[in-house]
């Protein structure tokens, strides 16, 4: 089982990333797949969650980035997506995604975010 994200770098403030998860190892489309992200001295945050495809792949938000990030998935291509957008020096984060099927989790190896002038 496969989790590598790729897509952070350093941005300005306002600017946009998009960052990708690509998966292996396991029946991608079954799995409900999240975005979270640590930043430093904090505790790993959920930002968001798309369902798997038979629940009608579902979105949900954390508020703080509630209107600023997407997540998206493309099943045959197996993998998921956040697009984030009006990023903020606050976004600095490393961000992973997460592959949950009942008591299966799934981790990445993360992808650092720096938002700054």
């Amino acid at each position: 089982v496969q989790l590598v994200e790729s897509g952070g770098g350093l941005v300005q403030p306002g600017g946009s990333l998009r960052l990708s998860c690509a998966a292996s190892g396991f029946t991608f489309s079954s799995y409900y797949m999240n975005w979270y992200r640590q930043a430093p001295g904090k505790e790993r945050e959920l930002v968001a969650t798309i369902s798997n495809t038979n629940t009608g792949a579902i979105t949900t938000y954390a508020d703080s980035v509630k209107g600023r990030f997407t997540i998206s998935r493309d099943n045959a291509k197996n993998t998921v997506y956040l697009q984030i957008d009006s990023l903020k020096p606050e976004d600095t984060a490393v961000y992973y995604c997460s592959a949950v099927y009942y008591r299966n989790r799934y981790w990445g190896q993360g992808t650092q975010v720096t938002v700054s002038l």
